[in-house]
């Protein structure tokens, strides 16, 4: 589990992630990572560097690396006037830059050796991206071309036998927005590419079963 001094920064720093669950993508990323020794982790949507706490302790633990991608303007539901806006994350030309908070996380958690920024548009690194993944965490934009796009581009990544975690699948949209259940969730499992092996509140962890998405 993650140890007392590191998670007394995740839980101080802005995020979306919950203790509970902060702590189950601990221990899917690990399984994953001890199984597939070498293989690096990607996370689709860092904000903060919350969740990123947690994976870059498993990094560290494991001996790889993680690649947080991130163009770090915010997602749909960042900008002014949606619920999740947050006024302290905007810079002094008016716009969210989460950068500064995420590189200040990483810093304080001591994690900067073994997380790599990789800041720009998911789906334009994912599209260029040509190394298997032991683990990849999906957390970006909630908007259904976004969460389609990022599914796309990333789940072929996936090596067999390792794992595509999701956050925010809902299934009942009383819960939240639908975009993660149904445009990540179910084409993975739909595919027969990916059986799920785990679940904890919002989070679901899929394991690669078949060399080819369909």
């Amino acid at each position: 589990m993650l140890d007392t001094p590191l998670r007394t920064i995740a839980l101080a720093t802005k995020g979306f992630m919950p203790e509970v669950e902060g702590d189950a993508l601990y221990t899917a990323a690990h399984l994953a990572c001890a199984a597939m020794p070498g293989l690096p982790i990607v996370e689709v949507g860092s904000y903060c560097g919350r969740s990123t706490v947690w994976l870059g302790a498993v990094a560290r633990a494991t001996g790889t690396v993680v690649y947080a991608v991130d163009h770090h303007g915010g997602s749909e539901e960042n900008q002014a006037g949606w619920e999740w806006h947050d006024p302290e994350i905007v810079d002094t030309n008016g716009r969210i830059n989460t950068l500064p908070f995420f590189r200040s996380t990483m810093q304080r958690a001591d994690l900067t050796s073994v997380v790599r920024e990789c800041v720009g548009d998911s789906q334009v690194i994912g599209t260029a991206w040509n190394e298997p993944l032991a683990f990849c965490f999906v957390d970006g934009g909630h908007a259904r071309d976004v969460a389609r796009a990022d599914y796309a581009v990333w789940a072929r990544h996936v090596a067999v036998g390792g794992s595509l975690a999701i956050h925010d699948v809902f299934e009942q949209s009383a819960d939240g927005g639908q975009a993660p259940f149904e445009e990540i969730y179910l084409p993975a499992v739909q595919s027969g590419d990916f059986i799920e092996i785990s679940q904890c509140g919002s989070l679901r962890v899929l394991q690669r079963i078949a060399t080819y998405l369909k």
